[in-house]
């Protein structure tokens, strides 16, 4: 992946109203939106791209989003993607505590300050982005191992004084 990918957050509520005000929230942040209306939508979206975290409505008809955290949580490739419950429903302690059951590393009540939400937003994003930046890294580090190996056996080749073709061969396919 390369290093100028843009992290994205799914931004899931049944209500068009909430996901254009998550949007205004999120403006200027390093982060690409992606509005869906339901945890159906969201399951799809989760199949076509990476995010950096997701803004889920608790309480959406069809499938809720405790549902929809269940199923992103039971997928291999979204499973550590972090969730953040935004929910109108009043402080009720168990439907946070169903959130975090599901999956959620956060759960918030509407009115929230938008600030803080910019601010949980921002530290996944930076996480996002430092996990991309360590794995091509690490991708990088592997392929100058693979590379050095390929030289050093090639040098070895060459030394002992056998066929120069097979060191450059050698060479060809270690290079990235």
């Amino acid at each position: 992946m390369p290093e100028s990918a843009v992290a994205k957050a799914l931004l899931v509520d049944d209500r068009k109203d909430n996901l254009i005000a998550l949007e205004a929230i999120l403006q200027g942040l390093p982060v690409e939106p992606v509005a869906v209306e339901s945890g159906a939508a969201a399951l799809k979206q989760l199949l076509i791209d990476d995010f950096a975290v997701i803004l889920l409505d608790a309480q959406m008809p069809e499938m809720d989003g405790f549902e929809t955290a269940s199923h992103i949580k039971h997928r291999e490739r979204t499973r550590h993607v972090p969730i953040i419950f935004l929910t109108a429903a009043d402080r009720d302690a168990q439907l946070a505590l169903r959130g975090y059951a599901a999956g959620a590393v956060d759960y918030l009540t509407k009115p929230f300050d938008p600030w803080v939400l910019r601010a949980k937003v921002s530290v996944f994003v930076d996480l996002w982005t430092k996990t991309r930046q360590l794995e091509a890294h690490a991708d990088a580090a592997r392929q100058l191992r693979t590379l050095i190996g390929a030289v050093d056996e090639a040098v070895a080749i060459l030394r002992s004084g056998a066929d120069p073709q097979r060191a450059l061969e050698l060479l060809e396919k270690a290079r990235p």
